[in-house]
């Protein structure tokens, strides 16, 4: 059976409380999204019957999840809760249930297959780059151009991105 690790957008579309399937996310995610139906004890069942289990990553599956992030333009992006379920599914080699595309590019990135949620996913993996529209020049990891101070945008490496559809 193939491991399904649940991001935050996956709970508040009601995918593990309509499901008899296990799945898993990190404390991280369960913190962020505990308040969702706490009148009812919902997820405090989900747990309590094994449906869900709350499994932190290793650290080895954090610090690959971070290069990539950071080598494809994702990272800025991405929250530590984020990160750690891409290691976690890294880690388990399961599906990643998201609709975020920050997620779904470097979980796609890393050959995790994503499972789209309310929308039909990504097309295309992407690389970003970082450019300042004050002074024209483009940049890979950071937020201010060091030349002008403005703050920089991002926009699709189209030299790396075009060549990555994702295979469905």
């Amino acid at each position: 059976m193939v491991s399904r690790v649940l991001d935050a957008s996956a709970f508040y579309a009601g995918i593990p409380f309509a499901s008899q399937e296990k799945s898993y996310t990190t404390s991280v995610v369960f913190d962020e999204i505990k308040h969702i139906k706490k009148n009812h004890d919902v997820l405090k069942i989900l747990v309590e019957t094994k449906r869900l289990e709350i499994l932190d990553p290793k650290q080895e599956c954090i610090t690959n999840v971070l290069s990539s992030a950071k080598k494809i333009g994702d990272f800025q992006n991405l929250s530590k809760g984020d990160i750690s379920v891409i290691a976690l599914c890294l880690q388990l080699g399961g599906e990643l249930v998201t609709d975020d595309f920050a997620i779904s590019n470097t979980a796609k990135h890393l050959n995790l297959k994503v499972i789209p949620i309310m929308t039909k996913g990504i097309s295309k993996v992407k690389d970003w780059v970082y450019f300042c529209s004050g002074c024209e020049k483009t940049f890979s990891k950071i937020t201010q151009c060091p030349i002008c101070g403005s703050k920089l945008s991002r926009k699709s490496d189209k030299r790396k991105s075009s060549s990555n559809p994702v295979s469905k």
